[in-house]
């Protein structure tokens, strides 16, 4: 028997001591975001630290400084760093992953307590079950599993998990640039299990991620609200033109209508077209997933394309307006409305702000209105392509056959992944994204879940993929 198939037959053994292990840290609820919870978030990161290293893994707990949560200042969560492995005739992969979660109460209708972990036939119900506590036990898994077995880990391992993300990943950037050309200097790929799949059957490998810019769109009246039954008609209504504005941005097929926007956007070859047949995918299931048919495009790989590789631009909503139950007639005096459009290669964010500010004010002129009109962008983050023809994802693909028996679908996605961007930048290394979970999992809902097959067989793809990496010629 092989030291992968070896391995294998030990996860399988396993399982029920890897749920344990899930149950134990989905009741940490390392909620971010929530100050009363600040505790726990870095208990959960001690956790982790003590079991890798209590696992033979050298740690490093880097403190990334303060943070200023509505008003309260707290410590940040620790990142922590860590090696298993130092042969220098070994290759060496980076893995990322968060251990914050997403807050969750019983109230917002769940079925049972989301920090306890329920265990039904096929599923594992818990906040953090699939984001991204699965994930990240899965790599402590594997190489506790090769030690167990007695088989040697075929790369050297480094690790960073940070518990931010879910809060921005504030102060992470910073460590990935300050350790680039120390903790993580050697580092030969890097991968991240932090996605989904397309859909609830297929594994898929993800290549690309869209970028996002956001903006405040604000429009200033009168010094202060007015009565609608007096000043109605008589004056320039900030809503009014607000309203204008937005109805200006998109039309009701999706198109963005600022000019130019178009401009710089990768075209389709006719290889990535050949990408969107056979996947695991389909606008049935789309719309069950809606409750509702709302589909704008009629066939399903263009769908996909507005998904994945063209810009889109949603309008999420009003600052400063009235949204209470019942009825109030106020010409409200400044509003703000917020949006973003999500870029793609090679669309520059520089360039897209500066389109998107040219138009909205020539828009503006022409309503001939007395209010101000002020663009402001308050985020712009760039978006990711690698080729899913380098060697990493050669790799990835390889495992995926291996453990799943089929070859996985190549996907892109259209939400974004910062963190992605910032170890390929600092490194100058390719990044795969190897996805655990499935598209049905419900991360950021409620009865979040992962299904005990993506949970143990993800743990087998993870150990089968640094074999492979191990077996791949990285240069090719």
């Amino acid at each position: 028997m092989g030291s992968v198939e070896k391995y294998f037959e030990l996860v399988d053994q396993n399982q029920q001591q890897f749920i344990e292990t899930l149950r134990e840290a989905v009741a940490i609820p390392s909620v971010s975001c929530d100050a009363s919870r600040r505790g726990d978030v870095v208990r959960m990161g001690e956790w982790l630290q003590a079991r890798w290293e209590a696992a033979g893994a050298v740690c490093k707990r880097v403190e990334p400084g303060k943070q200023d949560l509505h008003g309260v200042e707290l410590d940040l969560p620790p990142v922590i760093l860590g090696q298993y492995g130092n042969d220098p005739a070994k290759k060496t992969v980076l893995v990322y992953g968060h251990y914050d979660v997403q807050p969750a109460l019983l109230e917002d209708g769940w079925d049972t307590d989301p920090f306890t972990l329920v265990e039904t036939d096929d599923r594992l119900i818990g906040r953090g079950s699939t984001d991204d506590k699965g994930p990240v036990l899965g790599w402590l898994l594997c190489v506790e599993t090769h030690k167990q077995a007695g088989i040697e880990m075929p790369v050297n391992l480094k690790f960073c998990w940070e518990g931010m993300e879910e809060s921005g990943s504030e102060g992470l950037d910073a460590i990935i640039e300050a350790e680039a050309d120390k903790w993580f200097k050697g580092t030969d790929v890097v991968c991240i299990s932090d996605n989904y799949w397309l859909g609830t059957k297929k594994p898929c490998l993800t290549h690309g991620l869209r970028g996002v810019s956001y903006f405040h769109l604000q429009v200033e009246g009168p010094g202060a609200d007015l009565h609608s039954g007096v000043f109605g008609g008589t004056v320039h209504e900030p809503m009014v033109d607000l309203v204008h504005l937005l109805a200006k941005l998109v039309d009701n097929s999706g198109r963005i209508q600022v000019p130019g926007i178009y401009d710089q956007v990768m075209p389709v070859s006719d290889a990535e077209e050949r990408t969107y047949e056979g996947l695991e995918f389909s606008h049935t299931a789309l719309a069950s997933d809606l409750k509702r048919d709302v589909i704008i495009h009629a066939e399903e790989r263009d769908t996909l394309k507005h998904r994945w590789r063209f810009p889109t631009l949603s309008i999420h909503g009003v600052e400063g307006a009235f949204y209470a139950p019942g009825d109030k007639t106020v010409i409200p005096a400044r509003v703000r409305g917020k949006f973003s459009l999500r870029t793609v290669p090679n669309m520059e964010p520089e360039k897209v702000a500066q389109l998107v500010k040219r138009y909205l004010q020539d828009e503006f002129a022409k309503l001939g209105s007395k209010n101000k009109m002020t663009v402001i962008e308050t985020h712009a983050g760039r978006w990711w392509y690698s080729s899913p023809n380098h060697p990493n994802f050669v790799a990835g693909s390889r495992a995926t056959e291996k453990v799943y028996g089929v070859k996985p679908d190549l996907t892109r996605e259209g939400g974004s992944i910062p963190v992605t961007l910032t170890f390929e930048e600092n490194l100058g290394v390719n990044v795969l994204l190897l996805p655990m979970g499935a598209a049905d999992d419900g991360a950021h809902s409620i009865n979040e879940k992962i299904d005990k097959r993506n949970y143990i067989q993800g743990i087998k793809l993870l150990g089968a993929y640094l074999h492979e990496v191990a077996a791949t010629d990285m240069t090719a």
